[in-house]
């Protein structure tokens, strides 16, 4: 099968990967690594320019659903699910009730984020006032029976003085927690709104804040989440944690030798780009259990350059990608986005996406997706704006 594709190079005649999908069967959670898929959301189309648009909950719970069969536990109403990006608070809390009931059906792991954007945007809040809002959320996750991710709060950064304002609010929250939580570190490339979080612009010094935050609160951190996209500064901080505590690689540009580890130490796995990949992640992780490392490069490798194209500069267009990806899979009948971000990226790159996404084997159904990328450049036009 052959498509014709307006790529960087020009206008390309693409010929498919005859080695076709990648299958992956229904699973039990991997047993060497704790694995969340950020997941996306997807909106109802009958709600596209409305002041007040809505999310399409069955199509959105399907995506869980199908993680959760693969085997892979869900981080609900994170960055990737547009949260600060279209997806408000009201939003999120429906989604975290809805996806807390399908994971008590299921059985299954769901983590979901709590943050403080019940504030107004803009608002130099007080301490306090972030602290309340961390607490409405937290408390409405653990009623809803999930663990709690505490994530980078832009309020936050906005008040507070230095270390010891991030020390008091962190200290307090987890102090009331039922079970122990997943810190969130999002470095500047993902938002830039948090740039100096934790009171510090250096990493190091950073580093050493979080450190203590987490040797405080030892029995309250089940382990913390980094997205830095610097593999070297992940390394050096997951030797430094305490027994016990995880650290979450959220590096989508170096995953596969993060969470394959060094001999002494490895990372967990909270990331965006497995909701995009996600049957070559479960495929990898089970090649992990079994101890079959070469399979598990094989499987991870063909992933990272779609990875690493979704999430290039501006890195926090990703969901984009996500969402085409998903629309190309059959997993939602329009490609729309909330806040329009389906319009963030240019039609060449949803053409390069296209054929990295083949050649990783995660093209579900080739004719689908042909048929589904041809109806797009239609639309669009076979050429765009440079890629972003």
């Amino acid at each position: 099968m052959r498509i014709r594709l307006p790529l960087s190079a020009g206008i390309t005649e693409y010929e498919m990967n005859s080695a076709g999908p990648l299958a992956a069967l229904p699973g039990s959670p991997p047993s060497s690594r704790v694995a969340f898929a950020a997941a996306h959301v997807v909106m109802d189309p009958a709600s596209a320019g409305q002041p007040r648009p809505r999310l399409d909950m069955a199509a959105t719970l399907a995506v869980r659903r199908r993680l959760w069969s693969l085997g892979l536990g869900v981080a609900e109403a994170m960055d990737t699910a547009q949260r600060g990006m279209g997806l408000n608070w009201e939003m999120a809390k429906e989604l975290i009730r809805q996806s807390a009931l399908e994971a008590g059906a299921c059985h299954t792991a769901l983590a979901c984020g709590a943050n403080t954007d019940q504030l107004a945007q803009g608002l130099v809040p007080t301490l306090d006032q972030v602290l309340d809002a961390y607490e409405e959320q937290c408390a409405f996750i653990e009623d809803c029976g999930a663990q709690v991710i505490l994530m980078a709060s832009r309020a936050l950064v906005r008040c507070a003085r230095g270390p010891d304002d991030y020390h008091f609010i962190y200290g307090r929250l987890l102090s009331q927690l039922q079970r122990p939580a997943i810190l969130h570190w999002l470095g500047e490339s993902f938002d830039s709104e948090l740039k100096g979080y934790w009171g510090e612009t250096d990493f190091s010094r950073s580093m050493e804040v979080v450190l203590a935050l987490i040797a405080a609160n030892r029995d309250k951190i089940d382990g913390i989440k980094i997205s830095l996209l610097d593999s070297q500064q992940e390394i050096e901080m997951r030797r430094r944690l305490p027994a016990g505590v995880r650290m979450y690689t959220g590096d989508d540009f170096h995953y596969p030798e993060l969470i394959r580890g060094d001999g002494s130490h490895f990372s967990h796995a909270l990331l965006g780009i497995f909701d995009g990949i996600a049957p070559a992640a479960a495929c990898a992780l089970r090649a992990l259990d079994r101890g079959d490392l070469k399979a598990y490069d094989e499987f991870l490798a063909p992933t990272l350059p779609l990875s690493r194209h979704i999430f290039q500069a501006p890195t926090h267009h990703y969901k984009a990608g996500l969402v085409f990806l998903a629309f190309l899979n059959g997993y939602q009948d329009r490609f729309l986005m909330l806040a329009g971000l389906e319009n963030a990226r240019s039609v060449a790159h949803f053409a390069e996406l296209f054929v990295l996404a083949d050649r990783a084997r995660l093209l579900v159904d080739p004719e689908l997706a042909i048929s589904r990328m041809k109806g797009f450049l239609a639309i669009h036009g076979g050429c765009g704006v440079s890629p972003q």
